[in-house]
């Protein structure tokens, strides 16, 4: 009797064991993943290759995730519907070279900046659409909701074309239903470097100024929000960035604030 009793409270003490050793996540069965939105044709950024989302920005998200202990899963999506889909839980976290800007606070709440950049329009060579005064009266294409829309909306005249994703606005401008593109302008210089049988130019640019590129979180995901930040913060500091920036931006310098040892791009008035 005292054997079998022995046997069973062995029993049991080893089935405590192995609850508690999964509930810590052992063998990385615990492991937390988080659903990334992000979109799937705009290189160097974010973009799919043999059926993998990768780019500077997805890139980037792998390291802190594996910083901070977490696995992400990407979930390819509209940026139309991205800030909502976070807002509303869809996604944990959005990753689509979002722009820090006051409106958009008021939706999601964005982590410390990661880059900075510009907008551009992609016109037909010889279009001479070098400034705001030219684009006036012009049908100009942009992705909904983009800081792009927002700019081609304020420009007196302009007849603006609205797309779901880059892929359609490029076509629509190769087939010469649009005098212009607006994009950032590493979408559009990568896009000419892809196709340079394609007579296209970069015209007027215009500097993104105080919305650096961030992450997007819920609001009250106060949490997430920190971990982003610390492994961001981590990978600058170690020069992380700055190689994996280097992998996807061969032409562009790196901001000051971004290389090794320096501050980080914080955003004002997170998450405000």
């Amino acid at each position: 009797m005292r054997s079998t009793l022995s046997k069973i409270a062995a029993a049991l003490t080893a089935g405590a064991l192995t609850l508690t050793l999964a509930a810590c996540g052992g063998s990385d069965a615990g492991s937390t993943t988080l659903r990334v939105g992000t979109l799937s044709d705009a290189p160097p950024s974010i973009y799919l290759e043999n059926g993998r989302f990768t780019g500077y920005d997805n890139e980037l998200l792998r390291d802190i995730a594996k910083r901070e202990g977490f696995e992400v899963e990407f979930v390819g999506t509209e940026f139309a519907s991205l800030l909502a889909g976070v807002a509303g839980g869809k996604f944990d976290i959005g990753s689509s070279t979002i722009s820090s800007t006051e409106a958009r606070k008021k939706t999601v709440a964005f982590s410390n900046g990661y880059n900075t950049g510009f907008t551009t329009i992609v016109t037909a060579k010889g279009a001479n659409l070098k400034d705001v005064a030219s684009l006036g009266g012009k049908r100009l294409g942009v992705v909904q909701g983009s800081v792009q829309d927002e700019f081609a909306g304020k420009v007196a005249g302009a007849q603006v074309v609205r797309f779901p994703d880059y892929n359609a606005g490029f076509a629509q401008l190769k087939n010469g239903t649009l005098d212009g593109w607006v994009v950032p302008q590493d979408i559009g210089q990568k896009y000419l470097d892809q196709n340079p049988a394609v007579p296209l130019e970069l015209g007027y640019t215009v500097e993104d100024k105080d919305t650096p590129s961030a992450f997007a979180v819920a609001k009250t995901n106060t949490d997430l929000l920190n971990k982003l930040n610390d492994g961001l913060a981590k990978a600058i500091a170690d020069g992380t960035v700055a190689r994996i920036y280097g992998q996807f931006y061969k032409n562009t310098p790196l901001s000051t604030e971004l290389r090794q040892g320096g501050p980080g791009l914080p955003v004002k008035n997170l998450g405000a």
